[in-house]
């Protein structure tokens, strides 16, 4: 059995692996799904501060206390910065990483100039606004691709600004993280706002599946992304 480690995106927390998490465990596997520093549940630890080295932080430290070895590192959208800052400074600790329509960066790359440039002016537009100028404020589900209004409903009040500097702050790497085997999974039933990651990972090599869903897929498609995962770990 695996143990699976399932890295949120912006603006949510370790609750929005819920339903995954459920069918992981009844296939016999272990779950941890942490929220980063900043967010959702952990929204009182929010400050300009927080920044992509922090997450890092929260998730190598987890590794460590849990002497972990082996894991599935899975990091959906924005997280995909995190798992290869991860895997970069804690490879022994990893068998696998999955990018989930996520960032798929290299050394001295920042999320924000990984967006498409109309998503990132966005984005900047946003932050200089209603985020004071450190926050992104929360993105609308719809945009997302979710459509099901009781998933708006679950979703939408736990949902909080993200920290901009986690967007802004580039990786630093050392390449360790290139002896860390990667899949990556498109959502492509929304604007496929990830696309270019996908074709970057299929450039490397690495499988590229896709999953006919919107970007939420832990959300909207549950059932159909833990088969992906437990697959993708066997």
């Amino acid at each position: 059995m695996s143990t699976f480690v399932l890295l949120h995106g912006a603006w949510h927390g370790g609750w929005v692996w819920r339903r995954v998490a459920a069918q992981l465990r009844s296939a016999g596997h272990e779950v941890l799904a942490p929220t980063l520093t900043g967010i959702s549940d952990r929204a009182h630890l929010l400050s300009p501060a927080v920044g992509l080295d922090t997450h890092v932080r929260d998730v190598v430290a987890l590794l460590d206390a849990e002497g972990s070895s082996d894991v599935v590192l899975v990091g959906h959208s924005y997280a995909g910065q995190v798992v290869t800052g991860v895997a970069d400074e804690r490879p022994e600790a990893i068998g696998r990483r999955v990018y989930l329509d996520a960032f798929v960066g290299e050394d001295g790359e920042a999320a924000i100039d990984l967006l498409p440039a109309q998503v990132a002016g966005h984005y900047r537009e946003s932050v200089a606004g209603p985020g004071f100028g450190w926050l992104i404020p929360v993105r609308s589900l719809q945009a997302l691709g979710v459509t099901d209004q009781a998933d708006v409903e679950w979703l939408t009040p736990r949902l909080t600004p993200h920290p901009w500097r986690t967007y802004t702050q580039p990786l630093a790497l050392t390449g360790r993280q290139r002896d860390v085997p990667a899949t990556f999974v498109e959502c492509t039933d929304w604007m496929r706002v990830f696309r270019a990651h996908a074709e970057r990972a299929e450039s490397a090599g690495w499988p590229v599946l896709s999953l006919p869903t919107g970007h939420e897929a832990m959300v909207t498609a549950p059932e159909a992304l833990a088969k992906i995962l437990i697959d993708t770990a066997d």
